[in-house]
């Protein structure tokens, strides 16, 4: 039995890297440094420093442990060298076009650890994203929203 590794994006992977890096080299001295000056204000059962400090330890370990493990279990897909367009596949940076408001937005689709809807950054698992797979540009496609169905042209597809 073969087992797929998750996709990411050459992109969201240097990123992530960069984010473990800072999480590593400058929030653990820091939270380290933090635990050791708390714990140096003595009783430590009623030290709410020494507390926090440990808990803020402990989201940070368990961040870098999961930026870790998607490293290095994700493959890496540079989305430069994909020459499939118009067709729509994973690292393709879409442009639709509302056809009801003819409100335009333009999205890539990326791995689920690097998607950020704030930057139109979806997950290749999202409902969008899975609609938008295999089509191409110029199709028309329905979508069924949290706020009613929309329907979208795709207006552009690209990788870079």
């Amino acid at each position: 039995m073969s087992v797929t590794r998750p996709p990411m994006t050459a992109v969201g992977a240097d990123r992530l890297r960069d984010e473990l890096e800072y999480l590593k080299r400058v929030k653990r001295p820091e939270i380290v440094a933090a635990v050791a000056e708390a714990r140096a204000h003595g009783d430590l059962k009623e030290n709410a420093e020494y507390h926090a400090a440990r808990e803020m330890h402990g989201f940070n370990e368990g961040r870098i442990n999961e930026l870790e493990a998607a490293l290095s279990n994700s493959e890496i897909i540079d989305t430069e060298r994909l020459a499939v367009a118009p067709r729509i596949v994973f690292g393709a940076i879409v442009d639709l076009v509302d056809l009801d408001s003819e409100a335009e937005v333009t999205y890539q689709i990326v791995g689920d650890l690097e998607a950020d809807i704030k930057k139109n950054l979806i997950a290749v698992s999202s409902p969008i994203a899975r609609a938008l797979i295999g089509k191409n540009e110029g199709d028309e496609f329905d979508f069924v929203a949290p706020n009613g169905t929309k329907t979208y042209e795709i207006k552009g597809v690209r990788y870079k």
